[in-house]
Formats: structure tokens, C-alpha cells, sequence
């Protein structure tokens, strides 16, 4: 058997999407029966730019389209997350540890309706805003750690978001 501690992490990028209240989405994951909420985050393909695959993991997984988000920061560093145990080898095709994360804050500019979380492979059954300080409370615990931090590295730019008029 393969040590956890000898696979690669995967590559990946995440969107905070915040509307003009300050609000940021999150998502129920359908492949889960827990209760827990995420972000839109996926993997980033090979040559990809990960601002590019962050747009486009928020499109696959939101229907928002590029023209309706506005980026107001990024996360100054990759983030990473261990799978649980039971998790490894079940998830990825079992060649992942976890993910190496770059996180990327946007602006929603659209419409609560320009949300459609039906998309041709829906990953999401329901979806909601919250406020961004219960976000780490939200989602799963091998995931918590991330989510702190993306709450206090996007905390100033997205106090400045949300004061715009």
C-alpha cells in the first residue's frame, strides 16, 4: 500500500464569490449526505492559468458566467488540505493526498436568478449566502483550516467590497 505522505497533492482553484451585501456563496455538495456547505473549487488542468480554471470551476459549478464576476483579490499563497484516511484512495482515482489550492476572492455583479446550480454536471443540491465569518463552521473538518484562513486573508479587501456603493 502507497504511504498517504508519498502521493502529490493535487492542483486546484477556488472562487469565495461574495454579492454586494458581503455575503459569500456556498454550496451542499450533492455527493455528500452530510451537512456540509463549500465554495466552487476543482482542479486545475494541465497549462491551465488558475485564475482561469477558478472562473471556470464557478461557472461549471454555479452558472455563473466571467462577465458576471469582478476579481478583487488573491490569496497571497497556495493553500493546502490532507484527505482523511478513509478518504484516500476512494476520491481522485486514490493519486491525490489532497489539494495545493490557489483562492481567488470575487465580486458578484449579477442577479441572485444569473445563479444556477442545475449545470450539465451539477455538483451542488442547494445553495445559499452567509456571512463569511461562518464559513469554516460550514464545511467539512479536514477543510476547516483553509476556510479560516481565506476568512482572515480576504477579510480586509472584502470589508472594502462590500462598502462600494
Amino acid at each position: 500500500m502507497t504511504d498517504p505522505k508519498d502521493l502529490p497533492y493535487r492542483p486546484g482553484a477556488g472562487v469565495m464569490l461574495a454579492n454586494r451585501h458581503g455575503l459569500v456563496f456556498v454550496g451542499q455538495r450533492l455527493d455528500s449526505t452530510l451537512e456540509a456547505w463549500q465554495m466552487p473549487q476543482g482542479g486545475i488542468d494541465p497549462g491551465e492559468d488558475p485564475r482561469d480554471a477558478a472562473i471556470r470551476e464557478l461557472h461549471e459549478e454555479t452558472g455563473v458566467a466571467g462577465h458576471l464576476v469582478e476579481l478583487i483579490a488573491e490569496a497571497p499563497q497556495e493553500l493546502t488540505y490532507d484527505l482523511p484516511d478513509d478518504l484516500i484512495g476512494k476520491v481522485w482515482k486514490g493519486k491525490w493526498r489532497g489539494q495545493r489550492q490557489r483562492w481567488f476572492l470575487y465580486g458578484f455583479l449579477g442577479e441572485d436568478q444569473d445563479v444556477d446550480i442545475a449545470t450539465p454536471e451539477p455538483e451542488f443540491r442547494a445553495w445559499r449566502w452567509i456571512e463569511p465569518e461562518e464559513l469554516p463552521g460550514q464545511i467539512v473538518g479536514f477543510k476547516r483550516t483553509i476556510y479560516t484562513e481565506l476568512v482572515r486573508v480576504f477579510a480586509e479587501p472584502l470589508a472594502r467590497w462590500r462598502a462600494l456603493p
